[in-house]
């Protein structure tokens, strides 16, 4: 099944900070004090939760629709200790997920760097459905910027989707950049940080 991460889950948060340390949580945490208080948050492709412990350290009455297509990622988030909110653990793809709810704030921690482009833009559109008037999208994947040291990204990125590919996980080969997306849907941008020399880009758009 294509960008499910079953085969690695037990070992995806030790190889990600092997190669970026725990950069690729604190561009996700440092996202979180913009949330208020009994938000309605839908979290896609969250890997193994531990984002809802960090939000537990806040935050108490959350309500949290946690959609994950990768069923031992699932498993693992379900250990989580998430306190006094209320998760809702969704094992199934995004593009099948669906729903009436209206969200307060939408994650999408490394989401789009597993798309090719014409999921992407599907998947884009209809989470654009699901999220309020004014709503947050934290949005945080890899980016090819022009400093910094280019030809690493190059070269890291190569590795990345070539590792993928050898496991059968994702269907992308090349990373998309989503920006035009979010600007043509009339999102502006309330924060935007770089980490890891670059390659990690953390936005946060308000609808």
């Amino acid at each position: 099944m294509l960008n499910n991460y079953d085969k690695i889950a037990g070992h995806y948060d030790t190889l990600s900070r092997l190669v970026f340390f725990k950069t690729q949580v604190t561009a996700q945490v440092d996202q979180l004090p913009y949330i208020q208080e009994n938000s309605h948050i839908l979290i896609v492709g969250g890997g193994t939760g531990w984002i809802l412990e960090e939000l537990s350290k806040t935050y108490t009455g959350l309500k949290i629709v946690y959609v994950e297509i990768s069923a031992k990622m699932i498993a693992l988030s379900q250990k989580r200790s998430y306190k006094n909110n209320h998760v809702e653990f969704v094992n199934i793809g995004i593009e099948d997920f669906k729903t009436d709810v209206l969200f307060d704030v939408i994650l999408t921690p490394f989401l789009f760097d597993n798309f090719a482009e014409q999921r992407a833009a599907k998947v884009f559109g209809q989470l654009n459905e699901y999220l309020k008037k004014d709503g947050l999208w934290f949005q945080v994947d890899f980016s090819l910027n022009k400093t910094n040291g280019n030809w690493w990204k190059w070269l890291l990125i190569r590795s990345m989707y070539g590792f993928f590919k050898l496991l059968g996980i994702v269907e992308a080969h090349q990373l998309i950049d989503m920006n035009p997306y979010f600007f043509t849907a009339n999102y502006l941008i309330v924060e935007e940080r770089l980490y890891y020399g670059g390659f990690i880009k953390a936005t946060i758009f308000r609808k």
